[in-house]
């Protein structure tokens, strides 16, 4: 397997924060968006949508949603498990983590492209005001979840905190951080923040 990344985004981030987690080990190319290499023709031979991750498999087919790639790979490694113990943990597990992505990250990315994008795509303040406004919404969510916790889902680490991290490291480009009402974020992401930055 190779996985085709940029680290600095998002997504690809996720992936490589769940990697590190697992102790999964896999042979890695960088992809650099800030060269536009997302849409070389090879590329997009890979995943026509340019985007990144894209995990190349062993027969030459790919998979091109990190979602996708976490929850084979936890297929293919399933100790320690970061997608839950059982059925219902990994229902939880998944119904968290989906919040997250939807009223965190993908707010964050948004953010982030309409503010200070690190592509150079042109600001856009209505969008960026918008987002802002609207991620209290979900910080709020997650900051009741790790309330007496260690990590999102209670003691131990899951794709839902690795998609958090991601979320918050990239809201660093454009100097966004939760508001010191999220203590319970803040002090997750300092704790959670040394495992992998």
């Amino acid at each position: 397997m190779k996985l085709f990344t940029f680290p600095a985004a998002p997504n690809p981030a996720r992936v490589g924060f769940y990697l590190r987690e697992k102790g999964i080990r896999i042979d890695t190319v960088l992809v650099d968006f800030t060269k536009g290499e997302q849409n070389s023709p090879a590329h997009l031979a890979r995943n026509p949508a340019g985007t990144a991750p894209v995990l190349e498999l062993d027969d030459g087919s790919f998979l091109t949603e990190s979602l996708a790639i976490i929850e084979y790979l936890e297929e293919l490694h399933p100790q320690p498990p970061m997608i839950g113990r059982d059925p219902l943990d990994r229902a939880r597990t998944r119904n968290v983590e989906r919040d997250i992505e939807f009223n965190v990250l993908l707010r964050v990315i948004r953010y982030v492209h309409a503010h200070r994008s690190p592509l150079g795509l042109p600001p856009n303040p209505a969008i960026a005001e918008a987002e802002l406004v609207r991620l209290p919404t979900g910080f709020g969510r997650v900051e009741a979840r790790l309330a007496g916790n260690e990590f999102i889902m209670g003691d131990h680490p899951t794709i839902a905190d690795c998609t958090l991290l991601a979320a918050l490291n990239f809201g660093r480009f454009a100097g966004l951080t939760p508001a010191d009402d999220y203590p319970n974020i803040n002090a997750w992401f300092e704790r959670y923040a040394l495992r992998h930055l």
